[in-house]
């Protein structure tokens, strides 16, 4: 259970990834049940107020803070009529749209992949309606099982990918040598790229947005004839959820060599 203060925490952070995104939030609402509905997380009355807003509003998209199945998202788009994003899902677009080396575009692949993988039976509703009629249910069976394979395929394929982009690091780190390392690490947004180009007279991307740096990145500085390699890291962020923790580790990699 969230308490009214963490809830708003977690929901003017949810408008700051939507405004990274592109997105303009124009009305939040919030509901106390005892747990989410399974069909369409909020109650029936709560979702009747949104779907009246949406429609007087013109809303286009409404964006969820926490994890929806796939039956959910469905479920939630049949009604409102709109396009439906959750927490997740937003953080994976932003990833995508800031991943630039190869690491970082596997991770976020990857990421998006394991997301989607226990999603695809309540994305294939339209299927579902169609059972009706015969001979329909072994087909529509057999394609969700082709196509998790395929996702599952890929993931194994991404995992091995990424292995051997951690060995090339692991290479890479070795021949920095012994110098002294230091890590800048904290909150997305905090100004940590900032303080990398001040420190170490670079060029660094910085932008008032969140994860704008998504990539590890290591300069040298010298500081009263002191030298050592300065990393900036991509940020921390609340309520980060568990698939996209891979997306973080080089990281936690760099936090856990220093």
């Amino acid at each position: 259970m969230q308490s009214e203060t963490q809830v708003n925490e977690y929901l003017e952070e949810l408008e700051f990834l939507a405004d990274t995104a592109g997105a303009s939030t124009v009305k939040r609402y919030t509901q106390k049940l005892p747990q989410p509905d399974s069909r369409t997380f909020i109650g029936k009355g709560k979702l009747e107020e949104i779907a009246e807003y949406v429609e007087l509003k013109e809303i286009d998209l409404v964006i969820f803070d926490d994890d929806l199945t796939g039956k959910q998202v469905n479920l939630l788009e049949t009604a409102l009529k709109v396009k439906i994003v959750d927490r997740s899902t937003l953080i994976l677009d932003i990833f995508a749209s800031r991943a630039q080396t190869a690491q970082a575009k596997t991770q976020v692949e990857l990421a998006q992949m394991q997301y989607l993988l226990p999603r695809l039976r309540g994305l294939w509703t339209h299927l579902e309606r169609q059972r009706g009629g015969i001979g329909m249910r072994g087909p529509g069976e057999k394609e969700i099982e082709t196509d998790r394979r395929i996702v599952r395929d890929k993931i194994a394929l991404l995992k091995k990918d990424l292995e051997k982009i951690e060995r090339q690091n692991q290479t890479q780190r070795k021949n920095r040598g012994a110098m002294v390392r230091v890590a800048l690490v904290g909150y997305t947004n905090v100004g940590k790229s900032t303080l990398m180009n001040l420190l170490s007279k670079s060029e660094v991307f910085a932008e008032n947005k969140l994860f704008a740096t998504l990539d590890t990145t290591v300069r040298k500085v010298v500081w009263e004839a002191m030298p050592f390699l300065l990393s900036d890291t991509v940020g921390f962020i609340r309520k980060l959820p568990h698939h996209l923790v891979e997306s973080f580790k080089s990281t936690l990699d760099e936090v856990r060599r220093k």
